[in-house]
């Protein structure tokens, strides 16, 4: 890496990561572990979670599930997004890739110390028909939502900006479905058509919601606390997570496309942004490397 690009890569890393002058040791610890784990190499999500367009992907799930009230709540009431926004992101990809690249028992710990943080994540929220009730983070219908949310945006920015999908998007929503069931979730979709029918049954039921709450949280999602070589390229990452949104959802949220989308397509735009990310970042996640790793050290034995 030339001593030009240095700063920006060990940036990025940073953000992503947490640090960027070390391997996080969890990421060190795929290596080990005594099979390949709920996903084989190579698989959908192996593909898709190793990809660059998952830094839209971020982004874009982000935004939708904050219209589910419950969600939000939970976020506004509990989460320390705004002390430590990549510290959260940095727990968010750590359980990504250890359930995605780790063994079995490795994604199993690393989904049950997901949920017993979320045992305090508790209190009560107004949700879209007006009513006040109770929510948990771990409740089966909150992780739902959290599940088809997080899926859909992974997905469609994968279609949008990534390569081809073993086994198309339905392979990929269906191989996923095992992480929602880890989670607590009772019947996640296990194709594209049935993930789009829960997004648009929960849009049409009234479930979800924009209003000032959500445009706050919005506002600081547009406007993150990053190194300011990386907000030029996070712009681009923004406006290409709204313009990949329903239009219904881009208005709960407050958003709309601009005309600096027709100047610059954002298609375009965001393909370039992710393609540098590739160099600076390389073909492989250190997650991947690290469980292939492993897989080569299960097959010698």
């Amino acid at each position: 890496m030339t001593g030009i690009l240095e700063p920006v890569r060990s940036r990025l890393i940073e953000t992503l990561a947490g640090r960027s002058d070390e391997v996080p040791r969890w990421v060190l610890g795929l290596e080990d572990g005594e099979d390949a784990g709920f996903f084989e190499a190579g698989s959908a999500p192996w593909v898709v979670h190793g990809g660059m367009p998952t830094l839209v992907a971020g982004v874009r799930a982000l935004l939708l599930q904050a219209l589910h009230p419950g969600a939000l709540a939970g976020v506004r009431d509990f989460s320390r997004y705004r002390e430590d926004p990549l510290g959260r992101l940095a727990g968010t990809i750590q359980w990504i890739h250890t359930v995605t690249f780790g063994s079995t028992g490795q994604a199993i710990a690393s989904t049950q110390m997901v949920k017993a943080m979320h045992k305090r994540v508790t209190g009560t929220f107004v949700d879209g028909h007006g009513v006040t009730r109770p929510y948990s983070a771990n409740d089966p219908e909150l992780a739902a939502w959290v599940h088809i949310a997080f899926t859909d945006a992974f997905l469609t920015a994968h279609e949008r900006w990534g390569s081809p999908i073993p086994g198309g998007a339905d392979g990929y929503v269906s191989q996923w479905a095992s992480a929602g069931e880890l989670m607590g979730v009772a019947e996640p979709p296990r194709s594209a058509a049935e993930l789009r029918a829960q997004i648009g049954a929960y849009t049409d039921d009234g479930e979800l919601r924009g209003g000032p709450e959500v445009e706050e949280i919005v506002q600081f999602i547009r406007h993150p606390p990053l190194r300011r070589m990386l907000r030029p390229s996070y712009r681009v990452v923004f406006r290409a997570a709204v313009a990949s949104l329903e239009p219904r959802h881009r208005a709960m949220l407050g958003l709309r496309t601009t005309p600096l989308d027709r100047v610059f397509p954002v298609d375009r735009a965001a393909a370039t942004v992710l393609a540098g990310a590739g160099v600076l970042l390389g073909p492989q996640t250190q997650a991947e490397l690290a469980a292939r790793r492993r897989l080569a050290r299960l097959a010698a034995d």
